[in-house]
């Protein structure tokens, strides 16, 4: 975590399509201005969480701050939603720093797509048929055959998402971990995953893709009929996310450990 020492005299605004966010864009901007998100000094992202991780993704590779407020129906990763002093809350805005997954998916036609994914990596059944699945991390194969209706690799900014309703751990922002979690799981009917070192690399291969096919989705980009998915952490890449203070991604985090 850090402090901006900007002076964010440029702003721009990104709005999704509901009436609410739509309304505060141009209250902000008629306010504020609306900058070039290329030429300003942050992004304010005026939705829910999936408007954030489209914004996130946009501009992965700009290294320029992305502040969210609450307009949407989840906002997890988003700050309350106030139009009064913007600058200086962005000013006194704390910095989380991600890194994303990356993902290469390789089809039954042997083509390679790749992705990254803010949140989790995960591999769904296509059909009827339940999954199975050969899990390796680091080249050494930790688990023959998991028969389930999927599995998912969550960083800890993804850990209170999918990875969450799927009954996985939550991982403390700068937990050098990340989140394997099946997805109803037969066989091993008991396992519930494993934490990993951020540094592992993941290979899962799919056992009788052609019997039992199966999808590979990075937040929102799916690549079908898979046969062999590679997730590591994309270290290279820094994604930079603003809140307010004493509501930062660590005590979001924290708290949401203890609701009951």
């Amino acid at each position: 975590m850090s402090k901006s020492a900007k002076t964010f005299e440029r702003i721009a605004f990104v709005a999704s399509g509901v009436p609410e966010a739509r309304d505060a864009l141009r209250r902000l901007a008629h306010r504020y201005g609306n900058s070039p998100p290329t030429d300003a000094d942050a992004i304010v992202a005026l939705g829910g969480d999936g408007l954030m991780l489209q914004t996130l993704h946009r501009y992965m590779n700009s290294r320029i701050p992305i502040y969210g407020m609450n307009r949407g129906s989840v906002g997890f990763l988003m700050n309350e939603y106030q139009e009064d002093d913007l600058p200086d809350r962005l000013r006194t805005a704390r910095i989380s720093r991600i890194h994303p997954l990356a993902m290469h998916a390789y089809d039954c036609n042997g083509k390679a797509h790749k992705s990254l994914a803010i949140n989790e990596v995960s591999l769904f059944r296509q059909t009827h048929q339940a999954a199975k699945l050969r899990i390796s991390v680091d080249g050494k194969v930790r688990m023959q055959e998991l028969i389930c209706d999927g599995v998912l690799i969550a960083t800890p900014a993804g850990s209170t998402a999918y990875n969450l309703s799927a009954y996985g751990p939550i991982l403390p922002i700068n937990a050098p971990l990340l989140a394997l979690t099946p997805i109803s799981p037969f066989r091993p009917r008991r396992w519930r995953g494993a934490l990993l070192p951020n540094s592992a690399r993941i290979v899962i291969e799919v056992v009788e893709p052609n019997k039992r096919p199966v999808s590979a989705v990075a937040d929102h980009f799916e690549t079908r009929d898979v046969q062999r998915v590679e997730i590591e952490q994309a270290h290279h890449v820094e994604l930079l996310m603003m809140f307010d203070p004493g509501h930062d991604l660590d005590e979001r985090i924290l708290a949401e450990q203890f609701r009951y």
